[in-house]
């Protein structure tokens, strides 16, 4: 069958609208699947945030069955939810029958009343803290009578707060100590806000300016410190704060009625303010001025020592050395300027030659660095290239520095060998003496004795090696004496030297006949020395010289009664002989030849010589035994000298002879026998005539000293040796005079014993070929 094209278009229409209800309806069922696929993703993402969120929600039906997730059973122990309220509690998990009780209560009420509620459980075996927050549910949740409750798992917040509330309790009393340490702090303390102005002081802050309170003070603004350099207290806490670093000075402030020093510290707090302290230490800068002084008057006294002091500190470099130290090292003036380091003065003093000949110097040079870290001082002894020896202590210090002392011990070492020496020598010394000697203690103990001593009483060496008392001793002694009771004296003896420091001495006679004289002599160490010596042979020359002595004073005595005797005897003759010459001269007898007259003339003269000889014998004689006699007058000495010199006008007018007489009025006057000294003045220029040669000179010389008067007579003569002037003192005939006659004869002794006889003394020097000179002296 044919269609026709109107039917043909309607069955194409249909079938058009078919496709295309078809395909609508394949678009729609897509879009549905979409959408649920959405639906889901959703739902998904939901579950997934719900159970990623700190919340957990729990929906509460009005007959009490439950909806929510396992997460929820977890935190409360259990292994899945359950499905009404009241099981909840499960006796060993879940909630406790309290917080139960509590819960179901409070999900009644919001149920009915639609009021929230929140409580904290804890599940029962667990720490966890859960928080509850209950609301009704919306009725898009489900239906009407529902409660929705939300958990909070907040454990750590908790446990943060329990730290924070426990923290903030610390930080409290914390707080409330400090507070009252700062007010009992015996130091000034204050606070200052961010205007720079006081906030808070402590009570030693309001002491010290003498204030009636914290308040007073605040209110007042009353400043501790007064401005130091036209800055203020608050100024300087200002810059503190500006800079945000810590300031610290030293200022002086009146605390009280006292001026004290104190070290101020004003410490920035950010924006809070600035805090500050002030510390008195004026006792510290008393104790640092008295340091000070004490080290200068310690270094001043260190360098008045002869031993060596030097002090490095802790960076090994010289801070001190006092002058006998630098002598010792030959330090150089610029040291104290410059202070060299230990290294560098050990280079300095090798230099100088100061230090030991080492063979390894940089290795000796570190072993004496290690004196700084050893714990105990070190001592060495150094022997100087130029035979120095030193006493080296080395003394760590606490600060790492070293004290190094250095000792020159030369001259201790050299008068340590001589006193060695010296005792050695003392011991041959004493142990080599004829005298017997012991040394006794105060106490009366032996200390020393040579050989002699103990072989002078027969005593032991083992008892001597004891060091017995003086008594013990004298026991032994007392078998070897005469008579004993005399051991009281030597003990006597050696009590005045040992205790008394007198010097006695005594005699003992020994039962064998020897003579022993003893001494005892105080020592200058506190000691007494006991000398015996054995004098029997002194005491037999003694007796037969003192017998000897009296003989010949008896025969010297003889002798000048013969002399004086003879001395008048000769007189009487020879006075008769020049009477009758004289005669015979003047021609009573008749007149006499030329030859006659010659030979009466040589009478006359040996007459006269020969009563010069006797008188000056007899004057000798009377002289040496104190029978001269004296008549004493006040005598110019110038006139004096003058007269005896020009009474041998002749005499040197007839050798030709030159004599220069030097004076003046100055000598003064002196007590004198006019004619005896005039004699002896005489004598001595007789006998410088006669020794003088023809044309010869003779000097005679006048002087006033500051005690004495002298009268020099000298002259170019031939002189005397030793010899022959030995001879001419003792009145002995020297040489001859140009005529052949004997010179110097008995004139000299006799001027001699003139002299002696006013109280003065006579000097004779001589020497052949030079002349000779006499000096008398005249106080």
């Amino acid at each position: 069958m044919e269609l026709s094209p109107t039917a043909l278009v309607l069955i194409g229409l249909l079938l058009a609208a078919w496709t295309g209800a078809a395909m609508w309806a394949i678009l729609s069922a897509r879009r549905e699947v979409a959408k649920a696929r959405a639906t889901r993703a959703a739902a998904r993402r939901l579950d997934r945030m719900i159970a990623d969120s700190p919340a957990v929600p729990l929906l509460v039906k009005a007959d009490g069955k439950l909806e929510g997730p396992d997460r929820l059973a977890a935190w409360l122990g259990l292994d899945a939810m359950p499905g009404y309220l009241s099981e909840l509690d499960q006796a060993q998990v879940g909630l406790t029958a309290d917080h139960l009780e509590e819960l179901q209560e409070a999900v009644r009420r919001t149920q009915k009343t639609a009021s929230p509620f929140s409580m904290v459980v804890t599940p029962r075996g667990s720490t966890r803290s859960l928080a509850v927050r209950g609301q009704a549910a919306n009725a898009q949740v489900a239906p009407h009578g529902a409660a929705l409750l939300w958990w909070f798992d907040f454990s750590e917040s908790q446990g943060e707060l329990s730290r924070l509330r426990t923290e903030t309790a610390r930080a409290k009393n914390d707080f409330a100590a400090l507070v009252g340490l700062i007010e009992a702090a015996p130091m000034p303390m204050w606070f200052r806000g961010p205007d720079m102005k006081l906030r808070l002081v402590n009570s030693a802050y309001v002491d010290a300016v003498g204030a009636k309170d914290a308040a007073t003070v605040v209110e007042g603004q009353v400043e501790l410190v007064e401005a130091v350099d036209g800055l203020e207290a608050a100024q300087v806490a200002g810059q503190a704060r500006d800079q945000d670093l810590p300031v610290e000075r030293i200022v002086n402030a009146t605390i009280g009625t006292q001026r004290r020093t104190l070290r101020v510290s004003d410490l920035p707090l950010g924006e809070e303010g600035v805090a500050g302290y002030a510390i008195d230490i004026e006792e510290m800068e008393e104790q640092a001025r008295a340091f000070r002084a004490f080290r200068e008057a310690q270094r001043n006294m260190l360098d008045q020592l002869s031993i060596g002091v030097a002090q490095f500190d802790g960076e090994r470099r010289l801070a001190f050395a006092n002058q006998p130290f630098q002598r010792i090292f030959g330090m150089p003036a610029a040291c104290h300027v410059d202070p060299p380091a230990f290294d560098r003065f050990l280079d300095m003093a090798r230099d100088k030659a100061r230090l030991p000949e080492t063979r390894d110097f940089p290795a000796w040079r570190a072993e004496l660095r290690d004196w700084f870290t050893t714990d105990v001082a070190q001592e060495e002894a150094w022997t100087l290239p130029d035979g120095t020896h030193l006493r080296i202590i080395a003394q760590p210090m606490p600060d790492g520095g070293l004290v190094l002392v250095a000792e020159d011990r030369s001259e201790q070492l050299a008068l340590s060998a001589t006193r060695d020496t010296l005792l050695r020598t003392r011991t041959a010394t004493f142990d080599n003496l004829f005298e017997s000697l012991a040394v006794f203690a105060p106490d009366g103990r032996l200390q020393l004795w040579n050989r002699s001593f103990g072989k002078l009483w027969g005593l032991e060496e083992e008892l001597l090696d004891r060091h017995p008392l003086i008594q013990t001793l004298l026991e032994k002694l007392a078998a070897q004496l005469a008579r004993p009771g005399q051991r009281k004296a030597i003990g006597e003896v050696v009590r005045s030297a040992t205790l008394d420091r007198q010097q006695k001495g005594g005699r003992v006679q020994l039962a064998d006949g020897r003579t022993l004289e003893f001494a005892g002599v105080p020592l200058p160490d506190g000691n007494g020395m006991l000398t015996l010596l054995d004098v029997t042979d002194s005491v037999r020359s003694e007796t037969v010289l003192r017998e000897r002595a009296t003989a010949l004073e008896e025969a010297d005595a003889l002798k000048t009664r013969f002399l004086a005797n003879m001395s008048y005897e000769f007189r009487t003759p020879l006075t008769s002989i020049g009477g009758f010459a004289e005669l015979l001269q003047s021609g009573v007898a008749g007149a006499l030849s030329d030859q006659g007259q010659e030979y009466v003339a040589a009478i006359v003269a040996s007459v006269e010589r020969l009563s010069t000889q006797i008188e000056s014998v007899l004057d000798l004689t009377q002289s040496e035994a104190g029978l001269l006699p004296m008549a004493l007058d006040e005598v110019d000495l110038l006139q004096f000298v003058t007269n005896v010199v020009r009474e041998r006008e002749e005499a040197i007018e007839a050798k030709d002879l030159t004599l220069d007489l030097r004076g003046s009025r100055s000598a003064g006057k002196a007590q004198l026998d006019q004619r005896q000294m005039a004699r002896a003045v005489g004598n001595v220029l007789d006998n410088a005539i006669s020794a003088t040669p023809r044309k010869g000179r003779i000097l005679v010389s006048l002087e006033r000293g500051k005690q004495a008067a002298r009268i020099v007579v000298s002259d170019n003569g031939p002189g005397m040796n030793p010899a022959e002037l030995s001879r001419a003192l003792e009145g002995h005939r020297v040489g001859a005079d140009a005529e052949g006659k004997g010179k110097r004869g008995l004139g000299l002794p006799l001027a001699r014993q003139l002299v002696e006889a006013h109280g003065g003394r006579l000097n004779l020097q001589s020497e052949k070929g030079a002349g000779t000179t006499v000096t008398i002296v005249l106080p």
